[in-house]
Order: structure tokens, then C-alpha cells, then sequence
């Protein structure tokens, strides 16, 4: 499920806990501090859903309505709600924080880091140059340039590159009758 199926849950789960708590709560209003706690808290889950942060909103969004529900627990609303609703917004949140761990940035697979020291051979070379040619490295076909001649099929070394040419050394000799 993408971020906006996690965000659609959220915001579904909070308007339906909203609905229910209006529901139960407002017939027994007798301390606005406690609802306005619960409204604040299911704010707050559905930013967590809607912000890059890693849980810090949704966890005080997830107190701020428990606080507000047991504040409110005086006047009959039912436990099972309470708990219910926490619970659901325990497991949306982790399963929110799940999501965004798996989308953390990882290390450099490609790029300038990953290309120098890269070894690969010689696929072809240019006409009427034995310096320049071409090669195949991390799924592109590259145009290379050597101080030293180049064979087909001879293993290079990147050095170095400058724009779209790549700078190469060799890394063994000439592959024999060619």
C-alpha cells in the first residue's frame, strides 16, 4: 500500500473515531478541555500522516486523545471505545513508521562513487582512434579515452570522467590475436 492508501486510512479511521466520539460524548458534555483533547489528538494522527516525520506527532496525538477519553471516563463513555481507538491509532502509526523506515534513503548505487575504480572491457573503438571507444558499466554504453592504446575486449579501469567521457587506464594487456 502507497502513502496515500496510509493517508486515506488515517483520515478515514479519524473522521469515523470523531463521528463515534461526537456521538457518544456530546450527549454527556460536561468537560470541553477533554474533547477538545480527543479533537486535537486525531488532528494530530492525521498530520503524522501527512507530515515526513517519524512518529513524533502521531505518538502525542495518540496521548492527547487517551488523555482526553480518561478525562471523559467519568461520564460513562465506554472503555472498550477508548481502548479501541488507541489501539487502532497505536497500530496506523506503526504501521506508518514501518513504511517510512522502508523508504529511507540507502547508500550510492550508481553515480560518480560507484563509477570510479569500476573495471569493464572495451566494447568496440571509434574509427581511426585506438584511444577512444566505448564500453558498457552499470547498464549504460559509455565513451571512453586512454593515454594508451585499446584493444576490443581489453579490461579498463575508471579514473576519471569529464562530462559524458570517461577516463580509463588498462588493467591487464591486450587480449592476444585481435
Amino acid at each position: 500500500m502507497n502513502i496515500g492508501g496510509w493517508c486515506a486510512v488515517v483520515v478515514l479511521s479519524g473522521v469515523s473515531a470523531s463521528v463515534f466520539a461526537a456521538d457518544t460524548v456530546m450527549l454527556l458534555v460536561t468537560n470541553p478541555f477533554a474533547v477538545w483533547l480527543m479533537m486535537f489528538g486525531i488532528a494530530f494522527l492525521v498530520a503524522e500522516a501527512l507530515l515526513p516525520n517519524y512518529g513524533v506527532i502521531g505518538l502525542g496525538g495518540i496521548l492527547m486523545f487517551v488523555i482526553g477519553a480518561v478525562m471523559l471516563g467519568n461520564n460513562e463513555v465506554p472503555t472498550p471505545l477508548i481502548v479501541g481507538l488507541a489501539l487502532i491509532s497505536a497500530l496506523l502509526l506503526l504501521a506508518l513508521l514501518i513504511h517510512a523506515l522502508k523508504t529511507r534513503p540507502r547508500h550510492t548505487v550508481s553515480g560518480d562513487t560507484e563509477l570510479f575504480g569500476s573495471i569493464t572491457q572495451v566494447l568496440a573503438l571509434q574509427p581511426g582512434s585506438v584511444y577512444h571507444g566505448w564500453v558498457h558499466l552499470q547498464g549504460e554504453r559509455w565513451q571512453v579515452r586512454s593515454t594508451t592504446p585499446l584493444q576490443p575486449g581489453q579490461r579498463v579501469q575508471v579514473v576519471a570522467r569529464k562530462g559524458l567521457m570517461l577516463e580509463v587506464a588498462a588493467t591487464d594487456a591486450a587480449p592476444q590475436g585481435e
